[in-house]
């Protein structure tokens, strides 16, 4: 028991907790069960755990406020959201008590596993996310340059659009992804000593997402490696030309990107970008 990684869920509802209890079971955790707010502060106040998985409406106290509680009294614990009560007001709330990822329920096991992987491998500090603004409509962030906490940023802004048809929810997420990474990548070269910016904003009529890096920035021009510099009857010369610089295959993010949103506009210099999607 000693050696075993110890997670608690935290639902009223048991087929909850049967289906994580699948998912999430393996011979070195443990996994802990509570049924309502109250029960799982009182768990979390008796011992310590790695990992808190919870829904926010449940009686006794919510899932937002166990949140809080559990930040203030185990700052060590990481705590996961998973709740049919999403809206882009309890969402900003959970990144600004600290929460380690938010899923809307109905939610695939598989991403569950994997977020739950990365949260009890982690070492995640607090600081690596700072809030520089929490409204559901300009959320403003400041990110290290690291990987791990790109994907818990794109889980919350991809959860922040529950009103877009589900295709569209995830071509969005998927391009605000690319540019992120590419961000930390290129524009922080993976240094977590440095940050990234980004900045959502719902408008009336479009989503805006805005992201820039710590990096000197790049020229269209002096991109011949990547799938947006190829001429139209060479679609793929940039494959060859990666190949010859050994770089690794790819290529193709800024291009996906574009057909992805319907607006992708750089500053002058490269290292700052907008992503426009409007609302029909």
């Amino acid at each position: 028991m000693a050696d075993k990684k110890r997670i608690l869920i935290v639902d009223d509802d048991p087929v909850v907790h049967e289906l994580l209890r699948i998912a999430l079971h393996t011979s070195d955790r443990y996994l802990g069960s509570a049924f309502d707010g109250l029960e799982g502060l009182k768990a979390v106040e008796d011992a310590p755990w790695d990992l808190v998985i919870t829904d926010v409406l449940m009686p006794g106290i919510d899932g937002l406020a166990l949140l809080e509680k559990i930040h203030a009294l185990r700052p060590d614990t990481k705590v996961v959201i998973m709740t049919a009560e999403s809206s882009a007001e309890k969402i900003v709330t959970g990144i600004r008590e600290h929460a380690f990822a938010w899923f809307s329920k109905p939610f695939t096991l598989e991403s569950v596993r994997e977020m739950v992987n990365s949260a009890l491998e982690s070492d995640t500090p607090d600081d690596d996310i700072e809030v520089i603004s929490a409204s559901p409509r300009w959320l403003g962030l400041k990110l290290r340059c690291k990987m791990e906490t790109a994907a818990r940023i794109v889980q919350f802004v991809r959860e922040m659009e529950q009103a877009l048809p589900p295709s569209e929810q995830e071509a969005v997420a998927t391009a605000f992804r690319e540019i992120l990474l590419n961000a930390i990548e290129h524009g922080g070269g993976n240094d977590p000593t440095k940050s990234v910016s980004i900045t959502y904003i719902r408008a009336q009529g479009a989503l805006l997402y805005y992201v820039a890096d710590p990096g000197e920035g790049f020229s269209f021009d002096k991109l011949k490696h990547a799938a947006v510099s190829n001429p139209v009857e060479a679609p793929l010369e940039h494959v060859e030309l990666r190949h010859q610089m050994g770089m690794r295959s790819g290529g193709f993010g800024i291009l996906m990107t574009r057909s992805l949103v319907d607006e992708l506009i750089y500053n002058e210099l490269g290292n700052q970008v907008l992503l426009i999607k409007y609302l029909r």
